[in-house]
């Protein structure tokens, strides 16, 4: 329940710090007093005003102000707090500041001094607060929310219900994507066809296998284009490893004099026999580079023409990377896919397979939006009941509400529409509400609608501006009724200018302006005795005279008996 509120430059506000308890609080005083105010300061505080609506809020002259609402945590708190990431409080403090800087509102809303987003606010707010205020209409007109409402009544077993439909119309989406996909394709296919087959041929003329072919050329381009120096320099080596040259021995000779005295040696001294095998390793070795460069050099051999080969090989490569901006390796992929795909058989028996899965799939989210539909109107009848056994004693003895169902394309939340109507007189017929219902009747059909919510709905805090507004005092006095057995489970807020109402109320709260040096305050007070509560009812129904005292004294005598 909400148990602290603290305002700071807001309104005529300077400075306010409220305590609320348990059970039903009325705020009342004279219009302009500032007594909706308080209201709009929590629907600031949830709703994350932007800079027009927070710069009214803001006191005139000030560039900072402070909206603070203390609750005492739940269960469920308790489990967002864990799901969020907070650490777990007894108490909740959610308080927003609005600071203007450089003429730019700063607007931070912050949970137990942690910095929150708007989204985390939007849902913890059903979880602490419901706020009813006036012009609620469009949201009364809103199919989407009347038939969230309906949900909400259906508790578990509509959330058990809609987690299969959001299923299947998940898996049924994916594979009418898939089907269109593949449709497109094929008509993109049937229309680039000939492009395609051009395309493929003139890259299996190219005879593409090896990625880095381009890499290889290239690297053989240079040996041929540098042959002459290259042959003239593995001539030396080979003399030099192999041959003698001027009566001078080669590597090679001089490597087996030296492994044939080692042998002797080693024969006479076997340490040194280590130093034999390194050796014969390097004359092992040695042979193996004689044999590799003359392999290479056997690659200049016949070469006359292989340059221009290369070369042509090379501008190939090139023109076709040019002409499809694709390297050599995507050229390879590309041509690999279109062999693939180049015909339209593959593609048609897709989308044949497509299909089935797209019926199969769509028949299972029909199927769960049909068990939707029927749990639906049933949750809807009981909540016409229900409805109906609230806002009969509020002065519409007449009434009647319907919920209208009508289908509408499938969606994650299922295929149904709803349409709340209404008629409050004999021989009119239903209309929808907001077109039909007066602004007393909305009142009192939005009082019974929260009253029927109360029970499911996660909130324990629920506020009303001046839900009595537009009504007799007789309807005025059921108003009371309904919100004083809401207030037995719930903390319930009312801005009201009934006495009737104001009169059952638990709590008293005063809201007066009063001059100061030529400044104008909004202040509040707490009526605690019985006094003060008689005079502020006795103003409330006409002024301080003495038919209003009796009067307000009448009220107060029958709620305390």
């Amino acid at each position: 329940m909400l148990v602290g509120l603290r305002l700071q430059n807001i309104g005529l506000i300077d400075s306010l710090e409220l305590n609320f308890q348990r059970g039903f609080t009325v705020l009342t005083g004279e219009t302009g007093a500032g007594k909706s105010l308080l209201v709009d300061a929590l629907e600031a505080l949830f709703a994350g005003h932007q800079a027009p609506s927070a710069n009214r809020l803001l006191r005139t002259g000030s560039t900072n102000g402070l909206i603070e609402a203390t609750f005492l945590g739940n269960s469920a708190i308790s489990n967002w707090l864990k799901e969020e990431g907070f650490d777990e409080n007894e108490d909740l403090v959610i308080s927003r500041e609005l600071r203007f800087k450089d003429d730019r509102l700063i607007n931070r809303c912050r949970l137990n001094g942690i910095v929150i987003n708007r989204h985390q606010v939007s849902l913890l707010r059903p979880l602490v607060i419901d706020l009813t205020v006036q012009g609620q209409t469009q949201q009364l007109n809103s199919s989407a929310n009347q038939l969230n409402w309906i949900d909400r009544l259906g508790s578990d077993s509509s959330n058990q219900a809609l987690m299969k439909v959001k299923n299947s119309w998940s898996t049924w989406h994916k594979s009418f994507i898939s089907l269109e996909k593949a449709l497109v394709d094929s008509e993109k296919l049937k229309t680039d066809y000939q492009d395609l087959k051009n395309l493929l041929e003139d890259l299996e003329e190219a005879q593409l296998e090896d990625p880095n072919e381009e890499r290889s050329l290239l690297i053989e381009e240079d040996r041929l284009v540098n042959s002459y120096k290259l042959q003239a320099g593995v001539s030396t080596i080979l003399s030099c490893l192999r041959e003698s040259i001027d009566n001078v021995p080669s590597v090679a000779e001089h490597l087996g004099v030296c492994l044939h005295e080692l042998k002797i040696m080693s024969k006479l001294d076997s340490s040194l026999n280590v130093h034999l095998d390194k050796i014969f390793d390097l004359q092992v070795g040695l042979d193996e580079i004689i044999v590799q460069f003359e392999q290479y050099s056997s690659l200049f051999e016949n070469d006359s023409s292989r340059l221009d080969q290369v070369q042509e090989r090379l501008s190939i490569l090139r023109k076709l990377q040019r002409r499809h901006g694709l390297d050599i390796p995507n050229l390879i992929e590309k041509r690999n896919e279109l062999r693939e795909s180049q015909g339209l058989k593959n593609i048609e028996d897709l989308i044949q397979k497509l299909r089935v899965e797209e019926q199969l799939a769509r028949s299972e989210r029909d199927q769960h939006n049909r068990f939707l539909t029927d749990f639906r109107k049933k949750i809807a009848r009981e909540f016409e009941e229900r409805l109906m056994s609230y806002i009969r004693p509020l002065g519409l003895s007449n009434v009647r509400f319907e919920v209208e169902f009508s289908s509408c394309d499938a969606t994650e939340r299922g295929a149904d529409a709803v349409q709340f109507l209404f008629s409050a007189n004999p021989g009119e017929c239903l209309a929808p509400l907001v077109d039909v219902a007066s602004g007393g009747e909305m009142s009192r059909f939005l009082l019974a609608l929260k009253t029927v919510l109360a029970d499911v709905d996660g909130s324990s805090t629920l506020v009303f501006d001046e839900i009595d507004a537009g009504v007799s005092g007789r309807v005025s006095g059921a108003i009371a009724s309904v919100l004083k057995e809401l207030a037995t489970t719930r903390q319930v807020f009312c801005v009201t200018h009934q006495p009737l109402l104001a009169s059952v109320a638990d709590h008293h709260f005063r809201v007066f302006k009063s001059v100061d040096n030529g400044i104008t305050r909004s202040k509040v007070s707490y009526l605690s005795n019985i006094q003060d509560r008689q005079k502020e009812l006795a103003e409330l129904a006409g002024g301080d005279f003495t038919e209003a005292r009796v009067y307000a004294a009448s009220l107060l005598d029958q709620k305390a008996a």
